[in-house]
């Protein structure tokens, strides 16, 4: 089911794409590294959804994590620079368009901008990564399958709003240092849990001792799976907070060479 949603989220999308260039030319609204960041992101919530990758994750903690990862260091970062909901609009009749544009305007913009202020969304997302990895929520996850797609929601949707608040903030100095802040401090929460699964002594999620197979040992599995949040997911945020350090050093560069507050007047010759 998930899946057939998404693809009827993917044909929205191409539909409000073609619409939006066909009126206003190719790249106009939607520029198209957007539309690949789409595509992009599209495929890997395919994947990290489909079947096979449920049924592994059932088994393997290492493949549940690689699920997890897809969705939010792959998925959801693509996704908040795709401009998906923009597509979606134009894939609307323009009656209904013009409708829920007012309504998102007058009704939805002052909760938006309070969700997607940097600190709120580091906030939600490092709470649904902590509190979802608690034993007793993820087990209670794992038996049930309601509660493992509201697991799924909570870390797609937070990790989106958070690298949306990232990626469309207000990047002044001030913006730039924040984004950096705010990158590392995530950096450093999610390997610390990565670090926790990895040097634990004991198997944290007692299903996985009952559903596992012998080509590993529950708690090899465990360290690999902590392994993949301490290392690579963490190095994903450093990456970020690197490229956003590099354009907060550009743009201060570029200011000190052409302070907004000079300008040159030309004097007159006798």
């Amino acid at each position: 089911m998930l899946v057939s949603s998404l693809v009827v989220v993917g044909a929205l999308y191409a539909l409000g794409l073609f619409r939006l260039w066909r009126n206003a030319g190719i790249g106009s609204g939607i520029s198209t590294r957007q539309a690949l960041a789409f595509a992009a992101g599209w495929i890997a919530l395919v994947v990290a959804l489909s079947e096979p990758m449920d049924e592994w994750s059932d088994h393997w903690l290492v493949a549940h994590m690689i699920q997890h990862e897809l969705l939010m260091i792959v998925a959801a970062p693509l996704l908040a620079v795709a401009a998906p909901l923009v597509a979606i609009m134009w894939a609307m009749p323009p009656r209904a368009r013009q409708k829920t544009a007012h309504a998102v305007r007058r009704r939805i913009s002052r909760l938006w901008s309070l969700l997607a202020s940097p600190a709120t969304a580091f906030i939600l997302y490092a709470l649904a990564l902590w509190v979802w990895h608690l034993p007793v929520l993820y087990d209670y996850a794992l038996e049930h399958e309601a509660a493992h797609a509201l697991e799924h929601l909570c870390f797609f949707g937070t990790a989106t709003l958070f690298w949306w608040s990232i990626a469309h903030g207000q990047h002044g100095r001030a913006g730039y240092g924040a984004a950096v802040v705010y990158l590392f401090a995530t950096a450093a929460h999610g390997g610390v849990l990565g670090a926790l699964l990895t040097f634990a002594p004991r198997v944290w999620y007692p299903p996985y001792l009952a559903n596992h197979t012998e080509a590993l040992t529950p708690l090899q599995d465990q360290q690999l799976a902590g392994l993949l949040m301490w290392v690579p997911a963490s190095l994903s945020f450093v990456a970020g907070a690197l490229f956003f350090f590099a354009e907060w050093l550009r743009q201060s560069d570029r200011q000190s060479r052409f302070p907004a507050s000079t300008t040159w007047t030309p004097t007159r010759t006798r």
